[in-house]
């Protein structure tokens, strides 16, 4: 079972969040809970990936559902913030396990068409057919009796977006991480600082008491514990990145220079073939065997 916590409800319109920390590749997963009638919505689930043998697992998100079985929770939805380049998604493993719709964001439909160029596959990637729904900003939907309104949250990649959960929890994925570790990159095929800051500038405008549950933790130097939740206002005064009203352009300056010292993801090259399809494989060739193409020399 990965390492989790639960951020309680705070009453009336607020959810019970519980975070799963997975090891292997900082992510959180969250399992999001309307506490008067137990449905629930599962955001960023991480399908297990040993990058060295190419091997996939469902050990992680069964442990989830088997905690949510446990709590006597009925998932609803299975929601991504984006396609993530550093773990595999479980998206399509667990919409068709639960027959319940999957979600991300509408502008995957560019992210894929800019990695078929990259990947030199034409024909590949359908988000239509392989998510359900292919949420706007501004779009609303509900967990249970708790509304659910989306913004666009571009930067980290073209087509990142935020579910904000009832009064008071967000899920921001690669915009802040926690306060004492800044702000996610914005370096991938796609990505732009500046409107990393716009976005990170959208989420600070929400209540000071909104709960931030960010996308990743790796821990700190002085702090060896993964941990996921921040305020509003505790983002504001004390992010190491834009705390204490940074400006754009220094910011842009910041995030430029950080990134030029990050290698990429060990896993990105191969996940995103999948996750561009829910996290399913390609199809099978001739021998009953699904491969993936890794360009050489491309990055």
């Amino acid at each position: 079972m990965p390492l989790s916590r639960t951020s309680p409800s705070q009453g009336p319109g607020s959810p019970d969040v519980t975070g799963f920390h997975d090891k292997d590749t900082g992510s959180i997963q969250y399992l999001v809970t309307c506490p008067e009638t137990r449905r629930a919505a599962l955001i960023d689930m991480v399908m297990g990936f040993d990058p060295r043998a190419a091997r996939t697992d469902t050990q992680g998100p069964e442990a989830i559902l088997r905690h949510a079985r446990s709590e006597g929770v009925q998932i609803d939805w299975v929601l991504d913030t984006h396609p993530h380049a550093d773990h595999l998604m479980a998206s399509g493993w667990l919409a068709d396990r639960l027959s319940v719709p999957n979600g991300i964001g509408e502008k995957v439909r560019d992210i894929a068409g800019l990695w078929r160029g990259l990947y030199h596959l034409p024909d590949a990637f359908d988000p239509s057919r392989d998510f359900a729904r292919l949420f706007t900003g501004g779009d609303t939907f509900t967990i249970g009796n708790l509304p659910v309104r989306v913004m666009f949250s571009p930067g980290h990649t073209m087509g990142s977006i935020t579910y904000v959960v009832g009064r008071d929890a967000a899920f921001v994925h690669d915009t802040f991480m926690m306060p004492d570790a800044g702000t996610a990159r914005a370096d991938f095929p796609g990505g732009d600082a500046g409107q990393l800051y716009d976005s990170l500038q959208a989420l600070l405008a929400l209540p000071d008491t909104t709960r931030l549950f960010v996308g990743h933790d790796y821990g700190t130097d002085t702090r060896k514990d993964p941990a996921w939740e921040a305020t509003v206002a505790d983002q504001r005064r004390h992010n190491a990145h834009v705390g204490g009203g940074v400006s754009r352009e220094d910011y842009v300056a910041l995030r430029q220079r950080r990134d030029a010292t990050l290698s990429l993801p060990d896993r990105m090259l191969h996940v995103l073939q999948m996750n561009l399809r829910a996290g399913r494989p390609p199809a099978p060739d001739s021998d009953g065997r699904a491969y993936l193409k890794i360009p050489l020399d491309r990055f």
